[in-house]
């Protein structure tokens, strides 16, 4: 993996975060905290970038979420000085699969996924506050989010961030050694990780991925390296599988300057 230096990357970070709230005409910005890796990194480098007073966090257990997970996300708002508050999304979860029951453990978690980012665009309208993502790159890469759900974001502070990295990030930011230590999960039921899920460690997966899209190695050359055909092959798929969760919605051309194509950047405004 390519060593980076975690204060210049500190110092990019927020001043990325920085720039997109400010360019946008907002001086707030509000992170989903799951007591997690993640979404402690963000809002610790949001408060950094806008202050505690700009910064809120919004906590949203499902009844099966561990306890753990909200002490811990508690516990990173409360050493950063950020306010948050606390939105049970079980009664609005079970009131929809009252409805329509599934023993589908996926569907389960996609719809915890979207509620919650329902919730946290109308928490971003009332606190007039940018959504800031918590997905880093190894998950994107290979599609393991939730279209419109943990995926949706004003934008990705940690999208160019592969996951070991973010653990190292992690510590050069003073995040509580618990929450640096246990094991990720998107704490959807019991026990469950996302190593597990996934089906591989994320040390490897970051090498696989590293070796496929930095250096853009073909999969004989990784294999050399050390990793399983299966592995890389598999890995190979789930990025090829997942490319319509990394773009924006297709707009056919019909006029001279159409969105996404002709019409992108700040200089095409009229101002």
């Amino acid at each position: 993996m390519l060593e980076i230096h975690f204060e210049t990357v500190e110092k990019v970070l927020v001043n990325f975060i920085r720039d997109c709230v400010f360019k946008n005409y907002f001086k707030n910005a509000i992170v989903g905290v799951s007591g997690g890796i993640d979404s402690a990194v963000v809002l610790a480098l949001t408060q950094r970038a806008l202050g505690s007073e700009n910064t809120f966090a919004l906590l949203m257990p499902y009844k099966l979420s561990s306890e753990a997970s909200l002490v811990d996300g508690k516990k990173i708002c409360q050493q950063l000085e950020v306010a948050y508050d606390i939105v049970d999304i079980s009664p609005s979860v079970d009131g929809y699969f009252n409805r329509f029951p599934t023993d589908n453990k996926i569907l389960i978690g996609n719809k915890c996924a979207r509620e919650r980012m329902s919730v946290l665009y109308d928490f971003s309208a009332r606190k007039q506050a940018l959504v800031t993502g918590t997905s880093n790159k190894s998950e994107l890469l290979i599609g393991y989010s939730t279209l419109y759900g943990d995926s949706a974001a004003a934008f990705l502070p940690l999208g160019d961030l592969y996951k070991t990295q973010i653990f190292d990030l992690a510590r050069s930011l003073d995040i509580p050694a618990e929450i640096v230590n246990k094991k990720p999960t998107a704490d959807l039921w019991e026990n469950q990780t996302d190593e597990g899920e996934i089906g591989i460690t994320y040390k490897e997966l970051d090498e696989i991925l590293y070796q496929l899209i930095d250096c853009r190695k073909r999969e004989g050359e990784i294999e050399l390296a050390g990793h399983s055909n299966e592995n890389i092959r598999r890995i190979n798929r789930m990025i090829v599988n997942s490319q319509y969760k990394r773009t924006m919605p297709p707009i056919p051309k019909l006029h001279a300057r159409t969105i996404g194509m002709d019409f992108r950047y700040p200089r095409d405004w009229n101002k």
